[in-house]
């Protein structure tokens, strides 16, 4: 999953996403709305201004669109420099038409932040910083420099330097505002999206395991009948074959092999688990289970039950073992040499804590936890601790938003915090899992198979 994480992970690829179509829609719309003010400021107002070289512009993106019609697809994805060029090309064009038009006297000059905004969302960093520098520029150089907007008594419609400077900060200030709040929203949605992707990614992924189990299982109790028929045949056959050793000796292969043919199909069915109990399957042997890849990284895992009992029956769902399991690694990952993994229980909830003797959580970072995408880089130190980790906060989101689908509330604290009451040993990070036992029970009379049939041999 690491090499598809890594291109999912990439915000730089927004700028791809944009088609063609998209842009000459908006631009129609502009080109509309421009016509309409030039022939309301013409007809209705009697503004005295340029119409030539407005109806000029105007005509420029109206050219600019139909070579892009009838020259490229209208299903084609721009890359980013030609999001760029196209945001760029609609910011002179709306500033040549301001310049025209009295500049920032023109209450449309506001419409300068609608591009930017834009850029801002499907742009690369240094593009959208570059298209709003532009815009900055191009409104401080309208403050000064434009034609004045007359009516046709050629009395110059101006507004005071007061609102004059006013307009031109209230702009910049838009432009900056915008950027910001809209680059920092898509972001956080396009890393919650990837994160998403990834989480259903584990999900489907742990979801094929749990099937595979089940196929191995009942195909071990489906050929647990016939391989036993093989094993007595082959054994008659010894006794009989006595007196011929070749034949005795190829008899003897074919038990040998039917036991091994069994002995490999237990191990891959997980010890000849029935298909009930691939449904449910007590507290502690869940938590096990979902620790089990990680119990030979270098680390020791004890396991608390309370009572040293097995727990209440639970379902084996792929979203709890998955999540158990990327808690328990995280856990192991930081860890300086043993983990715990302690479960409990009483009438109403049900409890799975998960702690380790490293140095937790950093604490400027808790009331975070279970955001994708925390951290953005690593230094080398921590790149030699924990190789092939990403740090970026997607294990952690998977597992919180699996468990969370699955009904558990997760909490997420330091040893030494005064959240959790653990013993003093437990000084690095505590995760602890709450289910309530109801939402099991239902789960378990509605998703009940009743017993298994018997096999007649």
């Amino acid at each position: 999953m690491s090499d598809f994480s890594t291109e999912l992970i990439s915000h730089n690829r927004r700028s791809n996403w944009v088609r063609l179509r998209t842009i000459i829609m908006v631009r129609w719309i502009a080109i509309a709305g421009q016509a309409v003010a030039l022939l309301v400021a013409q007809f209705g107002f009697g503004l005295n201004i340029e119409y030539g070289l407005c109806y000029m512009a105007v005509g420029i993106s109206v050219i600019g669109n139909l070579i892009a019609i009838f020259v490229f697809p209208e299903n084609k994805l721009l890359s980013g420099v030609e999001n760029m060029f196209m945001i760029l090309f609609d910011i002179l064009q709306l500033g040549f038409l301001l310049f025209l038009t009295g500049g920032l006297n023109n209450p449309f000059s506001f419409l300068i932040v609608g591009p930017v905004t834009i850029a801002a969302l499907v742009l690369s960093v240094r593009s959208a910083l570059a298209v709003a520098t532009l815009a900055i520029i191009i409104v401080t150089l309208l403050l000064n420099f434009h034609l004045p907007l007359r009516v046709r008594e050629f009395i110059t419609l101006e507004v005071p330097d007061m609102f004059l400077y006013g307009n031109w900060c209230a702009i910049v200030i838009a432009i900056l505002f915008s950027s910001l709040y809209s680059r920092r929203v898509v972001t956080e949605m396009s890393s919650m999206s990837d994160a998403l992707a990834a989480t259903q990614m584990a999900l489907a992924r742990e979801q094929k395991l749990t099937d595979l189990g089940g196929v191995v299982a009942a195909a071990a109790h489906e050929l647990g009948t016939p391989l036993a028929t093989i094993k007595l045949t082959s054994a008659e056959l010894m006794e009989e074959l006595d007196d011929n050793p070749e034949l005795k000796e190829d008899a003897a292969l074919i038990r040998q092999q039917a036991d091994r043919c069994r002995d490999i199909l237990q191990s891959m069915g997980r010890a000849g688990k029935d298909d009930l109990h691939l449904r449910r399957a007590p507290l502690s042997t869940v938590v096990e289970e979902a620790a089990e890849p990680h119990m030979n990284r270098g680390k020791t895992i004890f396991f608390e039950h309370l009572d040293l009992v097995d727990g209440p029956e639970i379902l084996r769902q792929p979203e709890i073992v998955h999540g158990l399991r990327n808690l328990i690694q995280n856990a192991v990952d930081f860890a300086k040499s043993t983990v715990w993994v302690e479960t409990d229980w009483d009438e109403d909830r049900i409890y799975v804590r998960i702690m380790d003797d490293g140095k937790g959580f950093p604490p400027h970072l808790i009331g975070r936890i279970g955001d994708p995408f925390i951290r953005k880089r690593r230094a080398d130190r921590e790149k030699s601790e924990r190789p092939g980790y990403e740090g970026m906060g997607l294990g952690l989101f998977i597992a919180k938003t699996l468990l969370e689908r699955s009904g558990a509330d997760l909490s997420f604290a330091n040893g030494n915090s005064s959240e959790i009451d653990e013993e003093d040993e437990h000084l690095g990070a505590i995760v602890e899992v709450i289910w309530s036992r109801g939402q099991f029970a239902d789960a378990s009379a509605s998703g009940s198979l009743g017993q298994n049939p018997l096999v007649e041999g």
